[in-house]
């Protein structure tokens, strides 16, 4: 069974370096700087890579294992180099102002030593697969001189093992992280909904308030309808009343003045005496 290729890993580096950009902007503290986290997972990959390498070695030529093999030690190599010069990108911006990323230039110097080994490791890596894929296995000794060059490299991952505890405690903080804003945007979006359904219920009662207004400005109509009807006729009778009681003369008026007091008299005692 093959290890595991240098691309299955591809996303999971992208990651990564994504979250050592990110770190750059917003000027993350050095303790926990991913940069180490990154390093490592694609040191990883070379190792990987290197593990491959050796796999391919002993695999006699002219063989389907072989030519796969190196097909995939191929893609590994432009893969992991494409990483690096990602992470040497981001170098780059660190670089410009070291002090606001809260780094200083030995750190830039070692992160370049870092990232030309691990570009050198990688291309001669390319380089002896490409040498045995035209050699077609018949010259071993190139091949085999290729490889000592690349084991003596120096393995700058072993003397950068003391950063491994610091990548793990920023794998740890990089998790929590990522759980609290996780937590907020849920808590967000329940607010959000909460909100959302207040502000359903505001526009239902101003619906319900917008067809309250409609119905008394109705009635409002109406009644102003009544009273000018009721005002036309109460003149109708005063004009009656006065031209009555011009009719009438004094003693009618009198008389009236008389009945009308009586009628009073009977109503209230039929009202609070009975």
């Amino acid at each position: 069974m093959l290890p595991p290729t240098v691309s299955q890993i591809t996303p999971l580096l992208l990651g990564n370096i994504f979250i050592y950009v990110t770190a750059l902007t917003y000027k993350m503290p050095s303790a926990q700087d991913p940069f180490y986290v990154v390093k490592e997972e694609i040191q990883e990959s070379i190792d990987k890579l290197q593990s491959t390498f050796h796999q391919w070695e002993h695999i006699p030529s002219n063989t389907g294992e072989r030519v796969n093999l190196i097909k995939e030690l191929l893609a590994g190599c432009e893969s992991i180099e494409w990483q690096v010069d990602e992470l040497d990108k981001t170098i780059a911006v660190a670089a410009r102002d070291p002090a606001w990323y809260g780094i200083d230039e030995v750190e830039i110097e070692k992160r370049r030593r870092w990232t030309g080994t691990a570009r050198t490791q990688v291309r001669s890596v390319k380089k002896a697969v490409e040498a045995g894929k035209e050699l077609n296995g018949t010259s071993s000794t190139s091949v085999n001189g290729m490889h000592r060059e690349l084991m003596r490299l120096p393995k700058s991952h072993q003397t950068d093992r003391s950063n491994q505890y610091a990548g793990e405690d920023d794998d740890d903080f990089i998790a929590s992280e990522s759980d609290r804003q996780l937590l907020l945007i849920k808590q967000q979006d329940e607010e959000l909904d909460e909100l959302g359904a207040s502000l359903v219920r505001i526009g239902d009662v101003g619906l319900t308030i917008h067809d309250e207004l409609l119905g008394q400005e109705k009635i409002l109509d109406d009644l102003g309808m009544e009273m000018d009807s009721t005002s036309n006729r109460l003149d109708f009778v005063q004009k009656k009343v006065a031209m009555v009681m011009k009719k009438a003369g004094i003693k009618g008026q009198i008389m009236m003045i008389l009945f009308l007091v009586v009628l009073f008299i009977v109503l209230f005692v039929l009202v609070f005496l009975t």
